[in-house]
């Protein structure tokens, strides 16, 4: 393979059969099942990171089912998301993600940078109650019920709540093991149609594991919750923020030289 071809084809990994093909990426009849709740404060200010600014000591629990995505096939993905601002204006800082599909969880970390994870999240109906789960391996992590359908929302509002900006950071090693890429990342999702939107009672346990800490983000009170049925684009992201000034991961990697030829 001449150098210009592994150029010009270079997309995504492996180069000869990328695990997820290029966008645009449109989800129809997605469903987000959402439970905002209040959380310890000082957590929350322990991962969001500058220059984003922390507005509420809040967290939006997710559960997502996308029965129906361009390249990524059928799935459904759990996790946390902070309302935070930017430079003044609103948005979401995506803290982890966790899901059940290879394609989705390789083109969110190499495309975006979504902080995602193989996980078995669920989200279904059970007589009258929504109910989301998710477990990291045989352990059960996280619980949402809600009372379904019980109250609608307004399907405009909802549209444009979800149109607002999403920030990600992203992270991707050089070979020597420094952050060749370290960047914030926003993104929006676009062409959104909501279908339906409600609320009800609602309640979410969060259990300590190692590996999938949802719990270092406490429920201390249930604010709030909403289920939304969507069809939408998923945007490709810009930079707002480079984390790695010029010349910086130059001088990592030859300060790592230097000290494996002293060793």
């Amino acid at each position: 393979m001449k150098h210009e071809t592994v150029r010009t084809s270079a997309f995504a990994m492996p180069l000869t059969n990328p695990a997820f093909p290029p966008g645009p990426y449109r989800f129809v009849d997605r469903e987000y099942f959402i439970i905002q709740y209040r959380t310890d404060p000082e957590a929350l200010r322990r991962i969001v990171p500058e220059p984003l600014v922390l507005t509420e000591p809040v967290v939006n629990y997710e559960f997502i089912r996308m029965p129906d995505s361009t390249g990524f096939g059928d799935y459904t993905e759990s996790g946390q998301v902070v309302p935070v601002s930017y430079q003044g204006q609103a948005g979401s800082f995506v803290h982890q993600m966790f899901l059940n599909d290879h394609p989705p969880i390789a083109g969110g970390r190499e495309l975006w940078g979504f902080p995602k994870k193989l996980a078995q999240p669920k989200l279904a109906v059970e007589i009258d109650t929504l109910v989301g789960t998710l477990n990291y391996g045989s352990v059960r992590i996280a619980t949402g019920t809600m009372g379904y359908k019980h109250r609608a929302l307004d399907a405009a509002a909802e549209a444009k709540k979800l149109g607002a900006p999403n920030f990600l950071l992203k992270v991707i090693p050089h070979v020597d093991g420094t952050a060749r890429i370290c960047e914030l990342v926003r993104f929006h999702c676009e062409d959104i149609t909501v279908k339906g939107a409600w609320t009800g009672p609602a309640a979410l346990d969060l259990c300590a594991h190692a590996l999938a800490p949802v719990a270092e983000l406490p429920v201390l009170q249930v604010l709030s919750a909403k289920h939304v049925v969507a069809d939408l684009t998923l945007g490709l992201g810009t930079v707002v923020h480079d984390y790695l000034s010029p010349g910086v991961s130059e001088r990592r990697r030859a300060s790592n030289s230097e000290i494996l030829i002293a060793g």
